[in-house]
């Protein structure tokens, strides 16, 4: 299977439990793997042959910015259902991470897979 990934994409947006971070934004980092086969596009050597990955960090970057979610499990979920059903992948990795969100770790989040692996 091949893959076509996004890494450390940051941005901005309204996540968390409790009453304080529900009236601040606070930067969240993510990370996506996508099957693809990309066999074609590198014999054509053109875009339209391949899973445009700027389009597809445009589409993440703009829900997450407008999104409100208390949950990084919630916001995961709605990430690969929309990578899966707008982009036409059929499997997908999203790790999603909340810098600082506990004292003396870098980073705290959640990975899930979705889809079928081909592999």
């Amino acid at each position: 299977m091949d893959k076509i990934f996004l890494d450390e994409l940051k941005v901005d947006t309204v996540i968390g439990i409790w009453e304080w971070e529900r009236r601040i934004r606070q930067t969240v980092v993510i990370d996506i793997e996508m099957s693809a086969d990309i066999a074609k596009a590198a014999a054509t050597d053109d875009v339209v042959d391949t899973l445009n990955y700027k389009s597809v960090a445009k589409r993440i970057q703009g829900f997450v910015a407008d999104s409100s979610f208390k949950l990084v499990e919630t916001l995961a979920e709605r990430l690969a259902a929309i990578i899966r059903d707008e982009f036409d992948v059929a499997w997908v990795r999203v790790r999603v991470n909340k810098p600082g969100a506990i004292r003396g770790s870098k980073a705290v989040g959640v990975l899930i897979e979705r889809g079928e692996r081909t592999d």
